[in-house]
């Protein structure tokens, strides 16, 4: 089986997986609010036994409209969020970004790409986790960001939910864009990301983890 189809039959089965579990949980929130299928599928514009094969998980190929629906008909709004696996591709761009991050960093600091976050099921991850024997520092890694407050926002919510996670080092590609965009946004981001680019290059260079984290243009 070569690369692209054992990806393509991984995805398949993601697919599955995911219309089973939601078909599930519109099934559970059908019965808690002691609704039957007939009343559910009504107000989501379908028949009871397609609302039927959906919660048992027996529609094959469900489509989000279809989920979407019947969600909502059973008081959820639908949500699918996508998440770096351990086997990613990763874009060119941000591989040049994070070695060139490794080889300003001092020999003495040990570092781990791709980090999950430790909750069961979760796959989010760090871009790269180093630390010094004492600290540890979370990399998250922007080649070109487009939402800062995006940006902020979703790294706020890992390290609220990874206690190891440390101080945080927002590396940025050192682009013109970027240049102009952390211009315009860095005091903004300065409670959240106190430290200088300078700042964190002598420490990491020292063989340290800055005190505080920070924003790295490299």
């Amino acid at each position: 089986m070569t690369t692209r189809q054992r990806i393509a039959t991984i995805g398949t089965a993601d697919a599955r997986r995911l219309a089973v579990d939601t078909g599930r949980e519109i099934a559970g929130a059908r019965r808690s609010a002691g609704a039957t299928q007939r009343h559910v599928a009504a107000i989501a514009g379908m028949s009871a036994s397609q609302l039927g094969r959906l919660e048992r998980g027996e529609l094959l190929r469900p489509t989000l409209d279809v989920i979407c629906r019947a969600a909502r008909a059973a008081g959820f709004s639908a949500s699918l969020k996508l998440y770096p696996d351990g086997s990613r591709l990763r874009d060119e761009g941000q591989l040049r970004v994070l070695t060139r991050f490794d080889r300003v960093s001092a020999a003495a600091l040990r570092t781990r790409r791709e980090v999950r976050l430790p909750v069961e099921g979760d796959q989010r991850a760090w871009d790269e986790r180093i630390t010094d024997g004492r600290a540890n520092a979370s990399v998250e890694c922007e080649v070109h960001p487009h939402d800062i407050q995006a940006v902020q926002r979703r790294i706020a919510l890992k390290q609220r939910d990874d206690p190891s996670a440390g101080v945080v080092i927002l590396l940025v590609a050192d682009t013109a864009h970027n240049r102009r965009v952390l211009a315009e946004r860095r005091e903004a981001l300065r409670p959240q990301f106190p430290l200088d680019g300078g700042a964190i290059l002598r420490a990491l260079r020292a063989g340290r983890i800055p005190q505080v984290s920070g924003v790295l243009l490299l």
